[in-house]
C-alpha cells in the first residue's frame, strides 16, 4: 500500500501524542489534534487498522504497529528537517514554520530530504527541540523534565518547547526562554498554578499552560 497524505498525517499525530508522555491517544483526542469530526476519524482509523498501520479496539486507544511507527518516523523526519531548513536557510522564525512544513513534507522525495539534511549538517533536533529521527528511524531523545513538574531549585537548559501555539512561542522568545537557555525554578504559586523562573538574571512568572509546554534537562 502506498500511504496517502491523510494516512501520513494520522500516524504522525498518533506518534506525536506519545513522544513526550506515555499515555496512548484516544480517537477523540486524535480528532481534536487533527481538527476533524470524531466520525471522520473513526472511519479512517478502521482503514488504517485494515492496512496494518494501527491497532484499535472499539472505545479503546489507537496505537501504531511497527509498520505504522516506521511511516510515522519517516514523516516526522520530513517535517522537522523542513522546519530546520526554513529557519536556518530562509529566515523563518520558529513560530512560522509548522504550517509550511505540513505542506512541504508531503511533496519532497526521500532523495531531496536526505540532501537537505546533509546540507544542514544532519541536525538531530528541530527549532523547537524535538528530535529529528535519523534516516534509519533511530531517535535520540534528551533526558528531560516538564517545567510544570520541576521542583523549586531545579536548574536546567531548555531542551524542548511545544510548537502547538505560535503565540506562546513568541511570548517565550520575548521572555528569553529559548532552546539551551538556562532556567532555574525559583518559586511555585499553588493556588494560581503559576511558576516563577529565573532566566538570564530576570524573574519571569509563567502560567500553567506555558509550564506544560517547556521541558528542561533533568
Amino acid at each position: 500500500m502506498i500511504p496517502s497524505t491523510a494516512a501520513e498525517d494520522y500516524v504522525k499525530a498518533i506518534y506525536g501524542h506519545t513522544e513526550w508522555q506515555p499515555e496512548p491517544i484516544s480517537p477523540s483526542q486524535l480528532a481534536a489534534a487533527l481538527g476533524l469530526a470524531n466520525s471522520t476519524v473513526t472511519e479512517m482509523v478502521k482503514k488504517l487498522a485494515a492496512a496494518g498501520l494501527v491497532r484499535h479496539r472499539p472505545y479503546g486507544a489507537v496505537e501504531l504497529t511497527d509498520e505504522g511507527l516506521a511511516l510515522a518516523l519517516r514523516q516526522v523526519r520530513r517535517h522537522r528537517v523542513v522546519e530546520t531548513w526554513l529557519v536556518e536557510q530562509h529566515g523563518y522564525d520558529w513560530d512560522e514554520v509548522h504550517d509550511e512544513a505540513e505542506v512541504l513534507e508531503h511533496a519532497m522525495s526521500d532523495r531531496l530530504l536526505d540532501s537537505l539534511a546533509a546540507a544542514l549538517g544532519d541536525p538531530v533536533r528541530d527549532p523547537h527541540g524535538d528530535p529529528i529521527p535519523a534516516a534509519d528511524g533511530t531517535v535520540v531523545r534528551p533526558d528531560a523534565v516538564l517545567l510544570a513538574e520541576a521542583a523549586v531549585g531545579h536548574v536546567g537548559a531548555v531542551v524542548r518547547i511545544s510548537d502547538a501555539d505560535p503565540a506562546m512561542l513568541r511570548f517565550l522568545a520575548d521572555a528569553g526562554i529559548a532552546l539551551d537557555a538556562a532556567v532555574e525554578v525559583v518559586g511555585l504559586k499553588p493556588y494560581s498554578g503559576s511558576i516563577e523562573v529565573r532566566v538570564a538574571g530576570a524573574d519571569v512568572a509563567l502560567g500553567p499552560d506555558v509550564a506544560r509546554a517547556v521541558w528542561l534537562a533533568s
